[in-house]
């Protein structure tokens, strides 16, 4: 892209943003580059998002190529210790945002539609199910999937890939202009929209061990999270 210059590196060995991104190292800074489908599904989503919680900056919408500022923060995934209570704050700040205020819909019709796209293209590799899945073909997935669909629905504004690694914190004790701190970053908001709570959940928990997951759900505000709800958006997940 002519925005960054003849200098410009380009390279695929980054954290914190998903393996369709690029990051570019550049006399102006550092930068990253989604291309493809879901470059205008993040933007859109982004645009609106910035509105209630931190996001990237965006730079560009060239074409199929959406270019973010870098935050200059590691994720998550490479600073644990309080991760579980971050992690927990920033989903119970998500989750809170009105409902009626998000035009993007993600609940089970829309996402098992795709999902049904997905296996029907091959685009599933069962090889990467979790262990409680091994052995399933993504066809017996998307099936049990229909037969066990929850009768509802927990209706908020979620994720939809709620991970350490795509939430960036600031470094332990920064402060920012006039002593003011600063909120984590929400990273590949491909996915966000209205969806069941559950979404974001039973990925996080998921991802979470240890004292993590007290201090996560202490965080959020849950005490007793619905097993059989985890269960099923953890398989859900297995098509994404």
């Amino acid at each position: 892209m002519d925005l960054f210059g003849d200098e410009a590196v380009w390279s695929d060995d980054h954290e914190g943003m998903s393996g369709e991104t690029l990051r570019v190292t550049a006399p102006a800074g550092v930068f990253y580059v989604k291309a493809g489908p879901v470059a205008r599904r993040e933007h859109d989503r982004l645009l609106w998002l910035k509105r209630w919680l931190s996001v990237p900056d965006v730079v560009a919408l060239e074409g199929d190529a959406l270019v973010l500022a870098d935050a200059g923060w590691r994720s998550l995934e490479r600073v644990p210790a309080g991760a579980g209570a971050v992690m927990g704050r920033v989903l119970r700040a998500l989750h809170d945002i009105p409902v009626g205020e998000c035009p993007f819909d993600e609940r089970l019709d829309v996402r098992l539609g795709r999902a049904r796209e997905r296996v029907a293209a091959g685009l599933v590799d069962p090889d990467d199910f979790d262990d409680d899945h091994a052995g399933m073909t993504p066809e017996q997935v998307y099936e049990r999937l229909v037969a066990t669909r929850p009768a509802d629905e927990d209706l908020v504004v979620t994720h939809g890939d709620f991970t350490p690694s795509n939430v960036l914190a600031p470094p332990a004790g920064w402060r920012g202009e006039g002593g003011a701190g600063a909120e984590p970053v929400l990273l590949d908001v491909g996915a966000l929209g209205v969806a069941d709570r559950y979404v974001d959940l039973a990925v996080a928990l998921r991802e979470l061990d240890g004292p993590a997951v007290a201090d996560f759900l202490e965080a959020y505000g849950l005490a007793e999270p619905d097993e059989a709800r985890l269960v099923y958006y953890r398989l859900l997940d297995e098509l994404f």
